[in-house]
């Protein structure tokens, strides 16, 4: 049986020894470590994706040509591999094997049943008695073909209509790298089963959280606000020093808050992640504006510059107590191994755009092993008070929108980044401000705008992943804007 290392164990052997840390082994810079792989989240409390790797062929196809031989294409494709091991690091393909019968197939189904999801590469003509049979198992499962694999192609489209081939989708392709695409769904579908979320909060979420763990695995736990204070005052000052004079020396400007503003809010920043580490947890997030809100039971600090320290780290932090987020930002992580950004949106038709703003951004929006944009430390624009990180995100990215909204559909739009306006002069909304050139119709997006006000940003156009997610997952994907 494998047992799960404790979130703080898999941080230090992914480490490679490269880290830079703050206060002490256990206090990570931003979580930054350009040798460990984006893709791997430490919120997967140290267990690897299970993937089956398995070979198609037959001996008696021709083509695309007379013995092929096997032993040299699955050596082409070892190759392939290697070269993404990287970001493959946190894949075990627990089973590999080359599969010429459906016989095969049923010697390996209790295998097969055990892993996250199947990649079947297609070898040559012949293989479809042997894919009916992998798909009969129900598992996810990932078709790669480059040219020349065989003719079943012509019938994938259909298969995928039937009952059988609900759970297959395909990738036919000379790129090489798509093998890495192919995979991502599996990683998102173990992430979120990985995942366990701290709520801080006094509202009644039981309903919620039962429907999210039946369908995905995902743990959603409340927690009290005497933990969190209990948390903060074990944190030593000195280390809330270090954790303060990073993000300081890190900022191109802090505007309003105090030097001792920025204190609290690091300290409350360390707490958490001492709080994640207690809990073997994933993600954090708070009821700010609710029941952590009255003057009698308030937080040490506000919570925004811990949220986005943990969303640097390759972990997450959730404004507002809002799960529907949080489920979504855990999907980010694993499709694309990049956090996501929460917005209050609102639309400007004249230019086909929407901007997208909150208060709270993340730095590191490229992911934990990328360079962080740039910020200032600012305070929170409706209560003039507290820290945020005021991140200015790059000009002319692809970026995804979406929503997880409960068990069964996710709602999403793309766009372009053509404006960050967070100068100082620009006072309306939130700090951090994203005008997003909307790929599709601005007022089909508002005409169909439903679930609420939040929408969380992802940098890159990562529609195909979270089609292949939604698919093994039978959610419903809306594109708004179309």
């Amino acid at each position: 049986m494998e047992i799960p290392l404790k979130r703080r164990e898999f941080l230090k052997l992914t480490a490679a020894g490269g880290a830079l840390c703050l206060g002490g082994p256990q206090f990570w810079a931003f979580g930054a470590n350009p040798e460990r792989s984006k893709l791997i989240s430490p919120g997967c409390r140290g267990t690897k994706v299970k993937v089956a790797r398995l070979y198609l062929g037959t001996s008696h196809g021709l083509w695309p040509k007379p013995n092929l031989d096997f032993k040299k294409e699955i050596q082409f494709y070892e190759s392939a591999f290697a070269k993404l091991g990287k970001e493959l690091s946190d894949i075990e393909f627990s089973v590999d094997e080359l599969v010429t019968s459906p016989e095969k197939v049923k010697e390996l189904a209790s295998r097969l049943n055990a892993v996250e999801g199947i990649l079947a590469i297609h070898f040559n003509i012949g293989i479809s008695p042997m894919l009916r049979e992998i798909l009969s198992l129900g598992k996810p499962t990932m078709v790669f073909a480059l040219p020349y694999s065989g003719h079943e192609w012509v019938g994938f489209g259909n298969l995928r209509q039937q009952p059988l081939g609900a759970k297959m989708d395909c990738i036919l392709s000379s790129d090489l790298e798509q093998l890495a695409v192919a995979i991502r769904p599996f990683r998102a579908i173990h992430h979120l089963r990985e995942a366990r979320v701290l709520n801080l909060t006094t509202r009644s979420f039981d309903e919620y959280a039962k429907a999210i763990k039946d369908k995905f695995g995902t743990e959603i736990e409340q927690i009290s606000l005497q933990e969190v204070v209990d948390a903060y005052n074990s944190v030593k000052d000195s280390e809330a020093k270090a954790e303060t004079d990073h993000w300081i020396k890190g900022a191109e400007q802090v505007v309003e808050p105090s030097k001792d503003d920025v204190f609290k809010s690091c300290k409350l920043a360390l707490a958490f992640e001492r709080l994640l580490d207690r809990e073997n947890a994933t993600v954090m997030t708070a009821d700010c504006y609710g029941t952590m809100w009255d003057k009698t039971i308030m937080l040490p600090a506000y919570p925004c510059v811990g949220f986005s320290r943990l969303n640097n780290m390759g972990l997450g932090g959730i404004c507002e107590s809002d799960l529907r987020s949080a489920l979504t930002h855990i999907l980010f992580q694993g499709l694309a191994g990049k956090p996501g950004f929460i917005s209050d949106p609102t639309v400007d038709e004249s230019k086909g755009s929407i901007i997208l703003a909150h208060c709270m951004g993340t730095p590191k929006m490229n992911g934990p092993d990328r360079p962080a944009e740039p910020y200032k430390l600012r305070t929170v624009m409706e209560r003039q008070e507290g820290v945020v990180p005021q991140v200015k995100m790059r000009l002319g990215q692809k970026v995804t929108q979406a929503i997880l909204v409960g068990p069964d559909v996710l709602r999403y739009f793309t766009g372009e980044i053509v404006d960050t306006p967070v100068h100082l002069r620009d006072d309306r909304g939130c700090r951090t401000k994203i005008t997003v050139k909307v790929d599709g119709d601005i007022q089909r997006l508002w005409k169909n705008w439903s679930a609420g006000l939040h929408r969380q940003t992802c940098y890159g156009d990562i529609t195909r992943e979270l089609s292949y997610f939604c698919r093994f997952k039978e959610i419903d994907m809306i594109d708004e804007a179309a």
